[in-house]
């Protein structure tokens, strides 16, 4: 992580890669949540098995 830059840099920074994304619909942005919700219970009850 490169700490020289200001908060106002990477903040602008971080405007300029999102302005470079194509937009997402609302019914994507929650298919995207459903998936990575998924994916998270599933990680925890590998990790509750693995742990027994």
């Amino acid at each position: 992580m490169n700490y020289d830059k200001s908060f106002q840099e990477s903040a602008r920074l971080g405007l300029e890669e999102l302005s470079k994304q194509s937009p997402v619909t609302l019914e994507q942005a929650r298919l995207q949540v459903q998936r990575l919700r998924n994916q998270n219970k599933s990680a925890i009850r590998k990790k509750k098995v693995l742990t027994k």
